[in-house]
């Protein structure tokens, strides 16, 4: 079946799947659920949904919903701090039991946008500011598509540029507890005018949300030991940042004010697709990637002068890391990352789309694409000859730290009455906004740390995930492909377990490997359904 792992029998085509493997690098921090932070077992609502798997086969699945249960003890707006919770009982006629199967905890955060699970109905429900969910088309079946002109949205992502559905779906039918959580965002603001959803607070609510679960551990249903983050694009960044800074006590004064659960926050394994994170260094490294290239909304480059300064600064800051390339590359430099990009990520991914076509359907793209060589069932071409196939980039430069105050990301940085702030000291000495000073806030430098995994990953943080999943797709202009891949070689540094790859001709959000990524969950967490 095309699911990825057992409907609550076996695993997928066959595959033999390890049995449990021993505890990796889970924190032993005690768990105590206090001030009402108990899970009821006996609260849910039993549905019944039809999940169409990724070979078009249809699954019956019935399983338990727990809707909007609130997380964190003094919530600041519980529509938002709050989560869904779905568990299987029966698939396809047969009885599962799924006390001790994985927890998939699927974000559905985009643009850092707010995100609630307040009016689902059932799996898949949470997609944006008090939001249904979305599928797209292919997509496993249960919830409407997205509406094409939502702010963000793509044909690949909620109304809000977040992950659809899809991972919940396939989750569930292959016997897997979901757990959906929603989260503060940017744009949320009270009747005194203050922002309340800037940064850090999305990270602090999902890991409020993590700690409920693991305090609710032999309440709630699943093995809270093997919980596995997933999100998109800003909630790709967000499962990044989990599985990145498990434990980390940089956040406890946060935790300590909503009245989190006193439990662990960390997560065993990660799933990121096009994590759009290392914000202060993302206009720099964007500038690198696309910065010769034209802009969609003008058909023309962008200002030069500063884009040669992003790129030198970029450049700077990639030789600081330090980082060693996957498969023995070597160090990774502003001068080498492209030829890194190539032989790692983009001539595979293009090699794995041909190879899958019918040898007429190859032959068609090859003559529509004669800068691909194909030789030996290899797909080779130049990094100039990739960029220009890719064609117009989708962000003007600045990309992220406007000097208009224009990006989200200046919102995500808000604080206060205020509504976008400069967090980069190159987009506060060139503000064109009129601002009295063109220096980045004293609060800014610790709040940038606290939202990325970069950081964490530098510091080698020992609650960290051990696993990472991490995709995005090669047509993807939303950021650069450095942010992905110094992820990646990041994790890899450490010793970490990484499957990253690229999805040929694809944009923002895409997932076109869902089911593989079920199976990925089985093995690396080594759990076998019906053990």
């Amino acid at each position: 079946m095309g699911i990825g792992a057992g409907a609550g029998v076996a695993a997928a085509g066959g595959l033999a799947l390890s049995a449990r493997a021993a505890s990796d690098g889970t924190s032993t921090k005690a768990a105590s659920p206090a001030d009402g932070l108990v899970f009821d077992p006996d609260s849910y609502t039993k549905l019944t949904t039809t999940v169409t798997d990724t070979d078009g086969a249809d699954h019956s699945v019935t399983y338990h919903f727990w809707k909007a249960i609130t997380y964190v003890a003094k919530p600041v707006d519980a529509a938002y701090q709050s989560l869904n919770v779905s568990v299987p009982v029966e698939i396809d006629g047969r009885a599962v039991d799924a006390t001790d199967a994985p927890i998939l905890f699927a974000n559905s955060v985009g643009g850092y946008m707010p995100s609630s699970v307040a009016d689902a109905t059932g799996i898949g429900g949470g997609s944006g500011a008090m939001g249904g969910g979305a599928a797209s088309s292919g997509a496993p079946s249960g919830s409407p598509a997205p509406s094409a002109s939502a702010s963000g949205a793509t044909g690949a992502t909620n109304g809000t540029g977040g992950a659809l559905d899809t991972n919940q779906l396939l989750a569930l039918a292959a016997g897997y507890v979901v757990v959906e959580p929603g989260a503060r965002g940017r744009t949320l603001k009270n009747s005194a005018g203050d922002y309340y959803g800037t940064a850090p607070a999305a990270i602090v609510d999902l890991k409020a949300a993590v700690r409920y679960v693991r305090a609710n551990k032999g309440r709630i249903p699943g093995d809270t030991d093997r919980i596995v983050s997933a999100g998109t694009s800003a909630g790709g960044a967000l499962s990044s940042l989990l599985g990145a800074s498990g434990d980390s006590p940089a956040y406890d004064s946060y935790l300590r004010e909503l009245g989190a659960a006193d439990a662990s926050d960390a997560v065993f394994a990660t799933g990121a697709w096009c994590p759009i994170t290392d914000l202060e260094h993302a206009d720099g490294a964007y500038e690198w990637n696309w910065g010769g290239t034209v802009t969609q909304s003008t058909g023309k480059v962008v200002d030069q002068s500063v884009s040669k300064a992003l790129r030198a600064q970029f450049a700077e800051y990639q030789a600081s890391l330090k980082l060693r390339g996957l498969n023995r590359f070597g160090t990774l430099t502003a001068r080498n990352l492209d030829d890194y990009l190539l032989e790692t990520y983009i001539r595979p991914s293009a090699t794995r789309y041909l190879a899958a076509l019918s040898a007429a359907d190859r032959t068609a793209y090859l003559t529509a694409n004669p800068f691909i060589t194909w030789s030996a069932g290899r797909a080779t071409f130049t990094w100039s000859d990739y960029l220009a196939h890719v064609g117009a980039r989708k962000k003007t430069a600045p990309a992220f730290d406007a000097f208009d105050l224009s990006a989200g990301e200046n919102n995500e940085f808000g604080a206060g009455t205020t509504l976008a702030r400069h967090f980069t000291a190159y987009g506060a000495k060139n503000d064109s906004t009129g601002l009295s000073t063109k220096r980045v806030a004293g609060d800014l430098p610790a709040k940038l740390d606290l939202m990325n995994p970069m950081h964490h990953l530098a510091l080698k943080n020992q609650g960290r995930s051990k696993h990472w999943w991490i995709r995005l797709g090669t047509k993807d202009t939303d950021t650069a492909l450095t942010v992905s891949a110094n992820l990646a070689a990041a994790a890899a540094g450490l010793g970490d377990d990484v499957n990253h790859l690229y999805y040929w001709d694809e944009g923002h959000g895409s997932n076109t490997d869902p089911g593989d990524f079920i199976t990925w969950i089985a093995e690396v967490t080594g759990y076998r359904a019906g053990k």
